[in-house]
């Protein structure tokens, strides 16, 4: 029997190698912290602060502003200096708080304190995690209580950890893996207190044989968790794929959440960040991140607090060796390209990859020449060049008709297309011009 896997996807270079035997260095802020009010998917966050105001590490900056939207705490102890639009990663200017640390990271009372999460309930539980503002770490920055909320808690037979980590050049998830497991483990324990029918699996790529080998040493006496070795191939940590790989043919569409196939998924820095809140009484302050690629001095992966800038992260990794002429907030497949590294790190920060060469601004587009080859990698099992014609004449309904919605823009088409075609880029504007008409209808 072959290793779980999904149908499609493509084998981009790896580049692991660059920061995968380098363990996590603490790095701490020098100057002033930027903390966004939207770092994650759904309503910004209410500040609770103003200029002027003493600031502690755990405290509270910023409040859910609804049902989907997360708590923003702060990492430094400090003064506030102001509330005004900065930059941030995706290019756009967001209202941020800004802290100016002094350095001594002074903490709210009762931070750190060990607790007992088998003497919580499940309410208990969940409010920790909400508190402590925890949204996915993966790259969505999905509210994590919302996801841990169900409507039928008892359908829910599949806790999946993503240990997947199939974007090329970023390691801090197998980091995590290597040198905080028993967090890992912790916190899928936690997780598995609030679904009584459900069973753990881990899932992880086989490239990272040392982790595979020892999480399944650690979850050898738990009845409930088990460790699911993944082919190790191009989006395997979508959370559709996942799924998928994991259950042996559980599907969903763009429509659908993973709790309706019976599924809760959640990266593998989240499920730490889950152990720290309930176990340890440690909010969501810092990030796990990979600073690497060929223009990195000394590509490394550090534990950063949230609202350090980009560039004090580039600093601790010995700067540029070469001027990079692509810079990138994430991986090379699904990544956000940067202008500019004066940028905090949020929630949903997870690399910083900058490379020598632009391959993709060195290649001139051509016309497609009908090879296919963007339909046998397509995950989804939709037709790329299809969508690509509707997107060119900018037809939403023929966009649709052609389940454009479906696309969950990893860009395998757009690395394997000869005519390299910007396909990805193109689908996404489609989408959101098929979401905002759908809005606006409604």
């Amino acid at each position: 029997m072959g290793l779980s896997t999904f149908i499609g996807g493509v084998h981009p270079f790896e580049g692991k190698e660059l920061s995968a035997d380098k363990p996590i260095q603490v790095i701490q802020p020098k100057g002033e912290l930027v903390f966004p009010l939207s770092q994650h998917i759904g309503a910004p966050a209410k500040p609770l602060v103003a200029k002027g105001d003493a600031v502690l590490v755990g405290q509270k900056l910023a409040e859910a502003g609804g049902f989907i939207s997360a708590n923003v705490i702060c990492s430094v102890s400090g003064t506030v200096k102001g509330i005004e639009p900065r930059l941030v990663a995706n290019g756009s200017m967001v209202q941020s708080i800004i802290v100016e640390s002094d350095g001594e990271y002074r903490t709210v009372e009762g931070f750190g304190a060990k607790r007992d999460y088998a003497k919580l309930s499940k309410q208990e539980i969940r409010d920790i995690v909400k508190e402590a503002g925890i949204v996915g770490l993966g790259g969505a920055g999905f509210p994590t209580n919302v996801k841990l909320s169900p409507k039928n808690e008892e359908a829910i037979d599949y806790i999946i950890v993503n240990a997947a980590e199939c974007e090329p050049y970023l390691t801090s998830d197998y980091r995590v893996m290597m040198e905080q497991p028993e967090r890992l483990i912790g916190g899928l324990k936690v997780i598995l207190q609030l679904f009584d029918k459900a069973k753990g699996v881990i899932g992880i790529e086989e490239n990272k044989p040392e982790a595979i080998k020892k999480l399944t040493e650690l979850v050898k006496d738990e009845p409930r968790i088990e460790v699911c070795p993944l082919q190790t191939k191009y989006p395997q940590g979508g959370e559709r794929f996942l799924i998928y790989a994991v259950t042996g043919g559980r599907e969903i569409s763009s429509a659908m959440l993973p709790a309706d196939a019976g599924c809760i998924v959640d990266n593998v820095d989240t499920v730490v960040a889950i152990y720290n809140a309930v176990c340890e009484t440690t909010p969501l302050i810092r990030r796990i991140i990979t600073v690497t690629g060929d223009a990195v001095a000394n590509p490394q992966n550090f534990e950063v607090r949230l609202g350090t800038n980009y560039q004090e992260v580039l600093e601790a990794a010995g700067g540029f060796k070469t001027q990079p002429e692509k810079m990138i907030s994430g991986g090379p497949m699904m990544g956000q390209a940067l202008f500019s590294l004066d940028i905090p790190v949020m929630k949903t920060s997870s690399a910083l990859t900058c490379f020598t060469k632009d391959e993709v601004a060195a290649h001139e587009e051509t016309p497609c020449i009908r090879c296919g080859r963007c339909i046998d990698v397509c995950p989804e099992h939709i037709v790329p060049q299809m969508m690509m014609a509707a997107a060119e004449r900018n037809d939403l309904e023929l966009f649709e008709k052609y389940n454009g919605m479906e696309c969950c823009e990893c860009g395998s088409c757009t690395f394997i297309c000869p005519a390299h075609r910007p396909l990805t880029q193109a689908f996404k504007e489609m989408r959101k011009s098929v979401a905002a008409a759908k809005r606006k209808k409604a």
